[in-house]
Formats: C-alpha cells, structure tokens, sequence
C-alpha cells in the first residue's frame, strides 16, 4: 500500500515510535475511539528495536511487542488498518542507535508518508518539530495512586511479599515481621499467559506511575519500584520459567515505637556516627533504618543510596540509585553535597564496604544496612573487608534487628592491652573490644595473631565457676590496702582485671609498676588495671 493508496483509504495517517509503543498508549486510543479508523504506520526500524529488546530479555520489549498483538487483532476486527514498512537498520545503523540513528530512521517514515508522528520521548518530540514534522508529543502518564492492579488482588493487609510462578500455585508471606508464613493463595496453578499480562500491566504501571521506577534491566531480569512495592520479574534464560517476586512493607512505625534508650539516640544526635544495622532477611532492617533516617532529618541534612529505592522515607530525605550503574558515582556526587548523614542500602559487596568507608573516612555519618544471622557476624563481614586499624573509624556502632525489634546494640572501643586469656605484657597489642551499648558488658575482643584476625567471645560473670567468685572477692581485699574503691573481675584462672577510680589508677600501679608487681606475686595471677 503506497501513501496515495493510505491518504484515500483513512481518515487519519499516524505513525508512532517506540517509545509509545512499549507503554501501550496507541491502542489504548483506538479503544477509545480517538484513532479509530486511522491507518498505522510501523517502521521496521521500531520493530527490529523492539525485537532486539526482548531477545536481551528485556521487559520492555517484550511490552512493545504485546502492544504490536493488540494492534493487530484491532486491524483484523477492522478498528485500524496497520501496515508494516522500511528497512530493518544495518549493523552499522544499531551500533549508533544512541546516538539518534534508529529515531532518524523512524522519523523518515512519518515524513515520506506526510502522517501524524506520535512519540513520547521529549528529545524525538523537540528534534522532529524541528524537521516541519506534525507531531503529537504523549508525556508519560502519570498516576496518582496504585489502583487495579491485578497484583494487588494477591496482597491483603498482612502480606509482606507475593510470589508467583508459572506452572505453580501463587503464594504469599503472611503475618507479623518476624512471625511470617508461607500460605497458599488460591488452589489453582498459574499460567504463562496470567504471567505475561501481569508483567505488561506492571511495567506500564511503573512509566506512568509518579513513583514509579524501572531500576535494574538486565537479560532475563527486571526490577521494578512502584510506590512502596520492589518488584522482581525474571523469565528465560534467566530463570526456568516467568517469576514474579514483590514485597512491600507490612509495618508503619516511628523510631518511638522501638523504645529506644535516651542514650542511644543521643548517640546519635551528638556527633556523625559510623553505624551498621544488622539483621536476617525480612528482620524489620530497612523499616527501622527508615525511622532512622526520619528521625535525623529534622536535625541534620540526610540522603540514602539504594538499588533499588526502596526505604519509604519522608520527601525531605532524597534517595540516590547507582549513577550510571555505579555506586561510586553516586559516591562522588554524595561527596560534592556533603549530607550529615547518608543510609546505604544495603552493603553486599566488596566495593559498598569500600564506599561506605571512604565517605565514613570524609566525615559523612553512615548509616549501612547487611544482613548478618547475629550482631557480631555483621562485624566479620567488615572485617573481611577493611584492616583492623580502620575498623573503629568506620563502623562505631553496630545495631542488631530481628523479628522488628532491637535486640543487641554493640559499642566499638579501641585501645592497646593485653586480649583476654593471655598473661605476659609483651603480648599487649591494638585490640577492638567489642561492648554491649548500655551495660558496658565486654562480649567480644577483635586482634591480630599471626596472621589471622580473631573474634574471641569474653567470659562474663554470669557463668563464672564459683571459685572464681571467690578469687575475685579476695583480689578485691588485697588491692583495698592500696586503694579505697575497687573491683575486680576474673578473666579466665590465671587473669584478673580491677576496674578503680581514675584518680587512684596510679596508686595501684606504684612507681615504676612496683605495686601491681608485688600484687601480682602475692596473688600469683596477671592483674590488668582499668578505670572503673
């Protein structure tokens, strides 16, 4: 069909680009009746685009082609006529489509065929008005809020994350944060084709949707943010089939609400702090980080870095994703607007340990959330990553989430001393006591020996043998001759520590070390000093 032949035979002549085509807007028109009757027009060029989008297993090409089936089927019914016309772009031509040459391609057709040039890309609206082309620029729609979705009729008001795969009966996570059950759904298996309508209407959700965003698009895998549901959405080659994963968050709280000590928030408010938020998958972590973060920004200027954004943050707080793909970058440009305080979410890798501790290094607060089964597990993962010198500088607080509540707080000391467990002096070295925020409890003590970094627990006295209690009592006399207020705390059989006022310390050690000399002889144990 030539243009003479489409000028007599339609009333309206449109040709749209890609960009249109993937959100599904042309037939949504003809629906309405506003083109109906008209003749489309498809380069080839927007299909070879498309095509190749989706053998990269991107999502969006695969919604362009549904739409391309929608057109059809309207041609068929005779809403439309639809043709097919000029050439597929060279390899040459693919290679510089950045830059503008598969646009310039689809452009020529709408001004060889004099028609209506439909487009939803700002640049190709502004570039052909240029050329003296007739074009209908669509900004992207955009929602207000996340209505009828067919994903939605999975969620009730306690389900944290739906899960639906094709050949599989639909599940849900249901209940309270930490106290979640897998349930069925419904009975019935889901299909391939519920599977691929779902994903078409979330991915064109996602591009009108004003808090919608397509974060990560790789072969097989997509990863959507609609509001304050993550969206995960693999298929072939990928995964063995078409997956759909989305969790939102199930609990609305304030920092308030987790009972936190004056101490700690303090903490806090006073100075930047290096902290880590540690917890097991669907703990609460994110939930808590984002009371966190709520919390600081009335006192300091607060930014997350996330990917995908999804913390549910107040619109004071902006939240960054990789720039470029690259967290670094966003480090960079983090660096230039110098926050108080920035939230990472979530460190998994070499590299965000590294960033955190570059901007912790810069003096921006950091607050970074890892997954750890326990408390000191998130320190080992630092510990992989940084040397023991830095550790103190960097991280200062770990906090620990589980089942949506704060269960252990650690503090981070740095001193020289002699570890737990060893006699002589002249094994004193730098050594990361690790302290239970609040009681002042030593639980662990992070060192070198040889080469290794250890992570050795400390007795307490809750399970010392009572001999050792006794020992403790008489250490407590004998030290008493020298000083007035004195305790003492039994390492392990052959050591001691005595804790006195800061005053009396250098009574107790004597001239030149005489007196804890004479005492450690008397009582045949090596005594460690420290402010009481």
């Amino acid at each position: 069909m030539n243009s003479d032949e489409i000028a007599e035979e339609s009333k309206i002549t449109l040709v749209p680009d890609t960009s249109v085509i993937i959100d599904g807007r042309i037939s949504a028109r003809i629906e309405s009746g506003e083109f109906e009757g008209a003749t489309v027009i498809i380069p080839e060029a927007a299909v070879s685009e498309l095509e190749k989008q989706a053998n990269q297993g991107r999502e969006v090409g695969y919604s362009g082609l549904a739409e391309l089936k929608r057109l059809s089927m309207m041609a068929r019914d005779g809403k439309i006529k639809m043709m097919y016309t000029g050439e597929r772009p060279s390899l040459e031509q693919i290679k510089l489509a950045s830059g503008g040459e598969i646009d310039s391609m689809i452009r020529d057709i709408a001004c060889d065929y004099e028609a209506l040039f439909i487009t939803s890309d700002v640049v190709q609206s502004e570039v052909a008005e240029a050329k003296g082309l007739n074009v209908v620029y669509l900004p992207p729609e955009r929602a207000a809020v996340i209505t009828h979705l067919h994903l939605l009729s999975y969620f009730s008001k306690n389900t944290m994350s739906v899960h639906l795969k094709e050949g599989v009966v639909p599940m849900a996570k249901r209940g309270k944060v930490g106290k979640m059950k897998l349930q069925k759904i419904r009975d019935k298996v889901l299909t391939d084709r519920e599977l691929k309508a779902i994903s078409r209407e979330l991915i064109e959700r996602t591009k009108r949707d004003a808090k919608g965003f397509i974060e990560i698009e790789k072969r097989g895998a997509v990863v959507l943010q609609l509001g304050p549901i993550r969206i995960a959405i693999t298929r072939p080659p990928f995964s063995d089939g078409i997956e759909i994963t989305a969790v939102r968050p199930v609990a609305d709280v304030k920092l308030d609400d987790y009972r936190l000590s004056k101490e700690l928030k303090d903490r806090l408010i006073k100075r930047q702090r290096g902290v880590l938020i540690a917890g097991p998958p669907g703990a609460g972590k994110s939930t808590f980080a984002a009371c966190v973060a709520d919390f600081l920004s009335d006192r300091y200027i607060v930014k997350t870095m996330e990917s995908p954004r999804d913390l549910q943050v107040s619109d004071v707080i902006t939240q960054y994703t990789a720039l470029e793909g690259s967290m670094n970058n966003t480090a960079d440009i983090l660096l230039l607007v110098r926050p108080d305080y920035t939230i990472y979410d979530e460190m998994r890798r070499d590299n965000d340990f590294k960033i955190f501790a570059d901007m912790r290094s810069s003096g921006v607060g950091m607050i970074g959330i890892v997954h750890s089964t326990t408390a000191i597990d998130a320190l080992q993962r630092v510990i992989m990553r940084l040397d023991l010198g830095m550790i103190p500088q960097v991280v200062d607080t770990v906090i620990f989430i589980d089942a949506g509540q704060v269960e252990k707080v650690y503090d981070l000391e740095f001193m020289v001393k002699v570890p737990s467990g060893m006699y002589e002096s002249d094994l004193a070295r730098p050594v990361i006591n690790v302290v239970e925020f609040g009681t002042g409890n030593l639980e662990y003590e992070i060192y070198t020996y040889g080469e290794q970094i250890v992570v050795m627990p400390v007795s307490n006295s809750v399970s010392k043998n009572p001999s050792w209690r006794l020992a403790e009592r008489w250490i407590e006399q004998e030290a008493a001759r020298h000083v007035d207020n004195v305790q003492a705390d039994m390492l392990s059989d052959g050591k001691a520590r005595i804790y006195v006022q800061k005053q009396d310390i250098p009574k107790i050690i004597g001239k030149n070390g005489n007196t804890i000399d004479k005492l450690e002889k008397r009582l045949g144990i090596s005594i460690d000093v420290q402010n009481l």
